[in-house]
């Protein structure tokens, strides 16, 4: 995909807008091949077809009695049906014979169900005879058997390309016999923090003697990329110091996605724009009407022979640094895996307290679940400034407040963002727009 970033807007993008840009500039990477146990996360680059039908024969869902419908109809306690037992099927045995009227087989969960029957009867309802059984209910007449391809039949696609592999996926690829699974390649994220004012945890005594700030945004940011399966490469923090900025920017260009804290609003005279701009850097834009976190951009470098790098610039507060990757940066990166499905989940909440905000952009707010009919009930984890990191802990999800509202009143519906694990599971965005 080739983007034409000439002419563009750069300043004040809504919310959606943003989003949609950073999806437009980017597509799926190269793909590999990897063993099955290695996939969970990873994203299938092509679809898997069955080479069988699954459940290749129809077997039984029960231990039980394989019967014939017509032979069990009408039993009961007070009028019990007896059957002669005419064989034994064991799990991964086979029938030896069919069953006629007036017969039943034994049979254990799975096992191939014999010709004739209809139906298996759970030992539950039976005095569990070997020669002959008494069987005293009919609700399991025609019933607890799983017909030969109900799940997969033999050419049916039975994953899609573009999916996050997940356990129940990565046990869909053993039935099919997939021993190695085809897969997007792992975007590469460099990270960047910026400032004189910050530490890392090496330097943690300058934190306690009230010298300086602790490098926290790095590591929350390593977090969120590693969560979505891509891989994180720690560039640590640049000074302000173009030298410094350069061989910190440097080190991170042959990734395939930069990200930067702090240092880069792009509007004013900051050395990270810079230095970026001395390695051939392509502004698409820099502020979004979002809070936390307006002041984030995109920009790409060219590089020769290869995909252009893809650099995000987020601010320094750390709820802002994360809340801009959870909105901005995710949908892209999911882009970038290849998976089918790259924007937010979002869901109905209703508020149970105040949720403030300002009409003149969307805002983010942290908010508590708590369970509520027929949706849940949403709650701010307090105050909402963007430095109280421990606010990103306690949020089950950011409540989206669109631009034009002042503030959401207690009962009033409204829309989160999921921050867990459900995080790709809608199929669109689903954001409220300005009112």
């Amino acid at each position: 995909m080739v983007v034409d970033w000439s002419g563009r807007d750069a300043d004040w993008l809504s919310v959606w807008e943003a989003v949609e840009r950073g999806l437009a500039a980017v597509e799926g990477l190269e793909t590999e091949e990897i063993a099955l146990e290695d996939a969970l996360g990873r994203v299938l680059a092509e679809d898997v077809v069955s080479p069988i039908n699954q459940p290749p024969w129809d077997n039984s869902a029960m231990d039980g009695y394989a019967t014939r419908a017509g032979d069990v109809e009408g039993a009961s306690a007070d009028a019990p049906v007896r059957l002669t037992v005419v064989d034994d099927i064991p799990a991964g045995g086979f029938p030896s014979r069919s069953i006629g009227p007036g017969e039943a087989a034994k049979i254990m969960t799975g096992a191939p169900t014999p010709g004739g029957a209809d139906g298996v009867v759970r030992v539950e309802h039976t005095d569990a005879g070997d020669d002959v059984v008494t069987i005293t209910e009919d609700g399991d007449a025609g019933r607890n058997i799983r017909r030969k391809g109900e799940d997969l039949r033999e050419g049916e696609t039975a994953l899609e390309a573009g999916l996050a592999i997940g356990p129940a996926a990565m046990g869909v690829l053993a039935i099919v016999g997939r021993a190695r699974v085809p897969v997007t390649r792992r975007p590469v994220v460099a990270i960047l923090s910026n400032g004189d004012e910050l530490v890392d945890l090496d330097d943690f005594d300058q934190v306690k003697a009230g010298r300086k700030i602790v490098n926290s945004n790095s590591y929350s940011l390593l977090g969120a990329v590693a969560a979505m399966g891509c891989a994180p490469r720690l560039l640590g923090i640049a000074r302000d110091d173009p030298a410094d900025i350069r061989a910190k920017l440097e080190a991170g260009l042959d990734a395939d996605v930069l990200i930067t804290s702090a240092g880069a609003a792009v509007g004013e005279h900051d050395r990270v724009k810079d230095v970026l701009d001395d390695l051939g850097y392509e502004l698409d834009f820099w502020r979004v009407r979002m809070r936390p976190g307006s002041p984030a951009s995109l920009g790409r470098i060219p590089r020769s022979g290869r995909r252009p790098l893809f650099v995000w610039g987020l601010p320094g507060n750390p709820v802002s640094a994360l809340a801009t990757f959870m909105v901005l940066v995710r949908p892209a990166l999911r882009r970038m895996q290849g998976r089918a499905r790259v924007h937010n989940a979002v869901f109905p909440v209703v508020a149970k307290e105040r949720i403030p905000s300002k009409p003149d952009k969307a805002h983010f707010q942290r908010v508590i679940l708590e369970p509520g009919d027929p949706v849940p009930l949403a709650r701010p984890t307090g105050a909402q400034g963007s430095g109280i990191l421990t606010s990103m802990t306690k949020a089950d999800a950011l409540f989206v407040v669109p631009e034009g509202r002042s503030g959401v009143e207690p009962g009033a519906r409204g829309v989160a963002m999921a921050l867990g694990a459900s995080d790709e599971a809608a199929t669109s965005y689903g954001l409220p727009g300005p009112e």
